[in-house]
């Protein structure tokens, strides 16, 4: 039985590299967001508003438990997700949990290109948008370093460095 939690912050390239190591291995792929949004019938931000954070955060904590009971899949979580309750504890125990680990100017980059479709990151000017990543990061730090791997996500720009990060991963977690 096969169980990856794919943690990081937004952009790092979760559901990217989570949804080519699943096809690649015959899992099923579960992006944790996209799963929420199914069964609420409402987008993340729709959710957000409504509930405010500590109640998306609960919903969020509650979904992930429900998926933490899948068998041979790849779970791509939102880059809260580790940050709140026992959510990091939960996924250790549960499976592998692999941090994405991607440098503030490849994020910063990335989701440049996304502010519209991000709502946290709408109105952001660059400067604010890269002080805004930085932060989070290190806010976040002490609950991704605790995943079991660390894996470099910035190599996902092209179909090749995906493959390429795919084998390594694949190497990683000995899916060979």
């Amino acid at each position: 039985m096969i169980r990856i939690f794919l943690i990081g912050y937004m952009g790092a390239g979760k559901t990217t590299l989570g949804k080519a190591v699943a096809q690649e291995c015959g899992l099923s792929f579960v992006d944790l967001d996209w799963y929420i949004e199914e069964r609420f019938h409402k987008t993340i931000s729709e959710l957000f508003t409504e509930k405010g954070e500590l109640g998306f955060r609960e919903l969020e904590s509650n979904m992930l438990k429900e998926v933490g009971d899948f068998e041979n899949v790849v779970i791509s979580t939102g880059g809260g997700a580790p940050c709140f309750f026992d959510n990091m504890d939960f996924m250790n125990q549960k499976g592998t949990t692999v941090f994405l680990n991607v440098h503030p100017d490849i994020l910063f980059k990335r989701l440049s290109a996304a502010t519209q479709s991000r709502p946290i990151l709408q109105g952001k000017q660059e400067k604010e948008l890269y002080d805004f990543i930085v932060k989070k990061l290190k806010e976040r730090a002490s609950f991704y370093e605790q995943a079991k791997h660390l894996f470099d996500g910035s190599k996902l720009e092209d179909r090749w460095q995906l493959a390429d990060s795919v084998q390594q991963l694949k190497e990683l977690l000995k899916l060979t």
